[in-house]
């Protein structure tokens, strides 16, 4: 069996990709008043938007006062590293509560539940779950999507569930262990994506593909020949008007026909273990962008499209960028991530036409960010919560506050300058904008 070996507790892969803890829900806390956001932003998926990290924003103060920016609201939760969708008034996320996972929605005024669907996931398959999760907690990993009025989320034990956005109610469900004969599988880390009617999802770290279900009724709507998955997922690339699903193997990046699964092309990129978990980073007219930890490294890969087919061709490779388990974003002509893996992890900066690092900026934990119209949003895994510029002069620092606890690994939604930020106890929403 393929699986994922733990790394030490304070470096291991984590946030809607892999790791977690294991305590259940706390109860309820004290709100601190706050009303749903007025504006009409949305985030239905992991990544935002676009799925880039990047979010067109109201304007972000630089400077707060001394306690930080104002807190919303506050209130426990139980463990995972899903990430928050905003849709409108509502929140959703996902969490464990003992041998149980639970999709939730939350009113994002007040942080009190409006529903939630509870549903068994045990975690006791052949000690591997106990070996893992002990040293780093239980998931759930994936950020659900939102779309058609419906979420749809995959617990780190494969059960897949359509559940009514407004009620909870179950839509349809699947267990994707027993559906697809899965006998040799890691945690279920990826993120669903909508195309068309369907959703997509790898599954797990099997080696068995990707399946796209219709989202009206769970029925299968292609399946991808036999890939060897990595953690990482998927995007959706436009070259020339034709649509690539790009998606990581445990070795390479691979594109499918979102229409029917067929394979595009592949592309090598190896790591130690398979761990390839960093989402992709593709823009309009852009080369792609991929990075990886476990001596994987960065690469710009060049897509061109000839005779109706896309051929790709590295621009550069390096490893002065390795991405543990936050994704990069761009800044005009920067790439920028933060960098490492079992040592200390760095802000680092690369040129995207020549790979070459411009600066490394080390006053950060290993951390996630959302490019928020110019302004970045930085969460670091021992909680701190920034607000910072990049450009080639490097990273100025405009706030910063310790708000969250170790390990703080969920990356940060930001919808209307309002931030929505988890760590493994506590979901916490904070104003940001002017």
């Amino acid at each position: 069996m393929q699986s994922f070996n733990p790394a030490p507790r304070k470096h291991l892969i984590p946030a809607s990709i892999v790791t977690a803890a294991a305590l259940a829900l706390a109860g309820m806390s004290t709100y601190v008043s706050g009303q749903a956001p007025s504006r009409s932003e949305n985030w239905h998926q992991w990544g935002g938007p676009q799925r880039n990290f990047n979010v067109d924003s109201a304007p972000i103060a630089h400077t707060w006062p001394a306690a930080g920016p104002r807190q919303l609201w506050r209130r426990p939760l139980g463990e995972g590293y899903s990430s928050i969708l905003v849709d409108g008034s509502t929140l959703v996320t996902m969490y464990r509560r003992g041998n149980s996972e639970a999709v939730v929605a939350l009113d994002a005024g007040s942080g009190r539940t409006l529903w939630e669907h509870l549903y068994d996931a045990p975690l006791t398959r052949d000690g591997y779950f106990d070996v893992w999760f002990n040293a780093a907690g239980p998931g759930p990993y994936s950020t659900p999507l939102i779309a058609d009025g419906m979420v749809f989320a995959v617990g780190v034990t494969g059960k897949f569930h359509a559940l009514d956005l407004k009620t909870g109610a179950v839509r349809w469900s699947k267990d994707l262990v027993q559906s697809f004969t899965l006998k040799d599988y890691n945690a279920f880390t990826s993120s669903p994506l909508a195309y068309k009617n369907e959703v997509i999802l790898p599954l797990g770290g099997s080696n068995q593909g990707v399946v796209a279900f219709r989202r009206d009724s769970g029925e299968v709507a292609w399946r991808s020949a036999q890939l060897p998955l990595g953690p990482g997922s998927p995007i959706l690339v436009e070259l020339d008007g034709q649509r690539e699903l790009v998606v990581w193997g445990q070795g390479e990046i691979v594109a499918l026909n979102p229409d029917g699964g067929a394979t595009l092309w592949r592309h090598p990129h190896p790591t130690q273990m398979g761990l390839n978990v960093s989402t992709p980073l593709w823009e309009p007219g852009r080369p792609l962008f991929i990075s990886s930890a476990y001596g994987g490294g960065s690469r710009m890969i060049r897509l061109s499209r000839v005779n109706g087919r896309t051929h790709p061709e590295d621009l550069w490779s390096n490893n002065r960028m390795r991405l543990h388990f936050g994704s990069a974003i761009r800044v005009g002509n920067l790439v920028i991530g933060s960098s490492g893996d079992f040592g200390p992890a760095f802000m680092v900066a690369l040129n995207t036409a020549t790979g070459e690092e411009v600066w490394r900026e080390r006053t950060f934990a290993r951390a996630q960010m959302v490019n928020a119209s110019g302004t970045l949003v930085i969460v670091d895994e021992d909680g701190e919560i920034a607000v910072a510029s990049a450009s080639e002069a490097g990273l100025r620092v405009h706030a910063r506050k310790e708000l969250l606890a170790s390990n703080a690994w969920t990356p940060p939604t930001v919808v209307g300058g309002r931030l929505y930020v988890r760590d493994r106890k506590d979901v916490l929403a904070l104003e940001l904008s002017q």
